[in-house]
């Protein structure tokens, strides 16, 4: 990786630690990225807080819901690392609040949408946001750090995490006893987080410019590994993404038909049981980032991964009370990772953030979606019933952990 010695439009610019760590956290600009990410992340759960509605009022199947999956995740998994490759060249600090003009005329064409076509394209705006939305605010949240790597991702993740358990406690208090026109007050969400983003874009539009007038205080930090191994190591990490966000879309996706069919509890309950499960996720998002600052990062890939494993194979087996319990408890571990997983693939390719950034972002979404187009089809085959036990043996892909290096082995012990 070659180092910035003269400021340059097409040289990225990006902090190494030593300098990252000498400034300070700002927390302001963070937090502010991270309601940007909650209330992005409150209309992509929008979509599946909708199935039970969309499928009765469209009439569509469990391969088509799985498709509408498919439709927003591949828009924002195939654009994100070509938007992280651009912004690492010719940053776009007011990209933000334009992701967020994308997602408003998702949601609007979401709310009237009739026809089936038309929800595959509403899902596929809501991915466009989302692929323009999650490298540069990603690469905010790194500069604005001051070397907290871990907690700043995990802010920022976190809000993510909360605006998913949010959609479908929302939906299920606007939509659930009403119509799927009701999704329409969701254009709210969107027109907040523009004005929210506006301010974190000038910060980062002041930032760029400070740095390309002091380059020297802003050279990119070397690859700790050599090209070969960091190859093979972004492989690995791409492994346990697939594991983590097949297992994911198994539950995100259909878990409330899973409690519909097994228990037949309500659409409301159900949504309900869902809130709970993506609430722990957003609890786990938040505990993984500091925890790897402190003891690393590839011990909380461990941990978050495989420790899942044992709650995910006995979820299948339980009453309502402790499927409801397995899935706080899996929401938590198993979220735990991606915050990790993000921070060690940057430490990996230091001048890359936006594109490591973004690839991850985007191959979150695309297995994510790419698993409940699957999985959909697999329940139309046999059952919600069969799907949640074969998925349940996707954690222990995490013994992969096994092949990461140690990119820094004695910070571990600080």
């Amino acid at each position: 990786m070659n180092s910035a010695s003269a400021p340059s439009p097409a040289a990225p610019l990006t902090p190494p630690a030593s300098a990252a760590s000498s400034s300070a956290t700002v927390l302001p600009i963070i937090f502010a990225v991270s309601a940007g990410h909650l209330l992005n992340d409150t209309i992509q759960s929008l979509l599946p807080a909708l199935y039970p509605i969309l499928k009765d009022e469209l009439s569509i199947n469990f391969a088509q819901v799985g498709l509408i999956t498919l439709a927003f995740q591949l828009t924002a998994s195939i654009l994100q690392p070509l938007v992280g490759i651009f912004t690492d060249r010719h940053p776009q600090p007011y990209s933000l609040p334009t992701a967020m003009v994308f997602t408003l005329c998702g949601v609007v064409l979401l709310a009237f949408a009739n026809t089936f076509p038309l929800v595959l394209v509403a899902a596929a705006f809501i991915g466009f946001g989302s692929s323009i939305f999650h490298p540069e605010a990603s690469r905010v949240a790194r500069l604005a750090s001051g070397g907290k790597y871990g907690l700043a991702q995990s802010i920022f993740q976190v809000g993510g995490n909360t605006g998913s358990a949010l959609g479908p406690l929302l939906a299920s208090v606007i939509i659930a006893h009403r119509s799927q026109s009701h999704a329409a007050w969701f254009a709210l969400v969107p027109l907040i987080g523009f004005f929210v983003l506006m301010r974190a874009s000038a910060w980062y539009s002041e930032k760029l410019a400070h740095m390309k007038r002091n380059p020297a205080a802003h050279r990119t930090a070397a690859a700790p590994l050599t090209r070969g191994r960091t190859i093979f190591a972004i492989a690995i990490l791409g492994i346990l993404i697939f594991s983590k966000f097949f297992y994911m879309a198994c539950l995100g996706s259909y878990y409330t038909f899973y409690l519909i069919d097994t228990f037949h509890v309500s659409v409301d309950h159900a949504q309900l049981y869902l809130f709970l499960f993506l609430a722990a996720c957003a609890v786990g998002t938040f505990i993984g980032g500091p925890v790897g600052d402190r003891i690393g990062r590839k011990t909380v890939i461990w941990v978050s991964i495989l420790g899942v494993a044992p709650f995910a194979l006995l979820l299948p087996h339980a009453n309502l009370l402790w499927c409801a319990v397995l899935s706080v408890v899996i929401g938590v571990i198993l979220s735990s990772a991606f915050s990790a997983i993000l921070v060690y693939a940057q430490e990996l390719v230091p001048s890359r953030v936006g594109l490591i950034s973004g690839l991850f972002f985007g191959f979150a979404f695309g297995m994510g979606g790419i698993g409940s187009a699957v999985l959909g089809y697999l329940a139309d085959q046999t059952s919600i019933t069969y799907v949640f036990h074969v998925c349940a043996w996707l954690p222990l892909i995490g013994l992969l952990t096994a092949f990461l290096p140690d990119t820094h082995p004695k910070r571990a012990h600080r």
